[in-house]
């Protein structure tokens, strides 16, 4: 097998380092890269300047995308700035590629239902990268979600905060995608997998409102704060749902609380577990994943996402999956924007026409 990775940041390097692991000598990786930084990005997310990336991996990169693409990859990893997904994403599928396409989508609905219908009319494989599906606290929340332990739900808060500056120590937070309008940054778009989840469990909202903006004193052009709050409707009831994204927090905080008429159950996805209290019983039920390494995401990701390729299957997040977690954030920034209420359309084979 023949990998094309686009971009070798800290992500595509992950992606590399996971490939290796996966599939060994099995897999020949070629990389297309615009920026010549050489070093290696450890997984504690330091720069190892003493390695050359493509030495320690045996990959071979281009400078030239087309040249990247004249080597024929069967599947590519799409890992450069989200504003430039989907143009890559439709030259690897014409080329004939099963595509891995990084969180988000995009920074717009441009192209996007192009994108749907190539891979769909070319029988492509099309991942998106929201390895979120896979943690065990995301998966036990639904389960006890689903179990209807809950009763009716009444209302649901999430939370992620995390400073900016220290996402990416090896880099100035000012040149990373996240800080950056032109590349689809913001907090919004890039704390994203937040959106995915909750999509996950309770399907697309009705109605979304937010309140934020760049209220800090980070050097950057994008968002740095949003409160959102969704109306979804859930077993022919509404249920409020408020999320909250911020690049300032330290320590970090990453929860979500669903509250039902029989108990509730917090996720802490820091602390690496679930709690669930029922009404009637004073002693909480806890489930603790304490030895879950968060590379085991990335690793089950894209082990998936392989056997989807080997099996000509649908993976557990797909292009229309990914347009609509895309499409609430879109419908968030709208009312950041507007300060307005946004009606959310429920229908992804609109997606593409640019509607919410």
């Amino acid at each position: 097998m023949k990998a094309l990775v686009v971009g070798l940041g800290g992500i595509g390097q992950r992606h590399v380092r996971n490939l290796r692991a996966l599939l060994g000598d099995d897999v020949q990786i070629i990389a297309y890269r615009v920026r010549r930084q050489m070093h290696v990005v450890t997984p504690a997310m330091s720069a190892d300047t003493g390695r050359n990336v493509e030495e320690t991996y045996s990959i071979r990169a281009f400078a030239d995308f087309h040249q990247a693409l004249a080597e024929q990859p069967d599947i590519a990893f799409i890992c450069n700035p989200s504003s430039l997904h989907v143009p890559v994403a439709l030259d690897c599928i014409h080329a004939g590629c099963d595509i891995f396409i990084e969180k988000p989508l995009s920074n717009s609905l441009e192209g996007v239902q192009e994108l749907i219908r190539s891979a769909e009319e070319r029988k492509r494989v099309a991942m998106v990268g929201y390895q979120l599906r896979f943690h065990p606290c995301v998966r036990t929340l639904s389960e006890i979600i689903r179990s209807g332990a809950l009763g009716n739900l009444l209302s649901v808060r999430s939370t992620i905060g995390e400073y900016l500056p220290n996402w990416h120590p090896y880099e100035d937070y000012r040149q990373m995608y996240a800080a950056r309008a032109d590349q689809g940054g913001g907090v919004v778009l890039s704390q994203i997998h937040e959106f995915d989840y909750l999509y996950s469990l309770f399907g697309s909202p009705k109605r979304v409102f937010a309140i934020g903006g760049h209220w800090s004193e980070l050097d950057i052009d994008v968002e740095d704060t949003a409160s959102i709050l969704m109306e979804f409707e859930v077993d022919g009831r509404p249920l409020p749902v408020h999320l909250h994204q911020d690049y300032l927090q330290s320590p970090p905080s990453r929860q979500c609380e669903v509250i039902g008429d029989r108990g509730k159950v917090l996720m802490d996805l820091n602390a690496k577990k679930v709690t669930f209290y029922r009404r009637h019983d004073s002693n909480p039920q806890e489930h603790s994943f304490l030895e879950f390494e968060r590379n085991q995401l990335f690793i089950d990701q894209a082990e998936h996402f392989l056997v989807c390729v080997n099996n000509r299957s649908r993976p557990i997040v797909d292009l229309v999956d990914g347009v609509q977690s895309l499409r609430m954030a879109l419908a968030a920034k709208d009312s950041l924007a507007t300060r307005r209420l946004v009606e959310f359309e429920d229908n992804p084979a609109k997606a593409g026409r640019g509607r919410l």
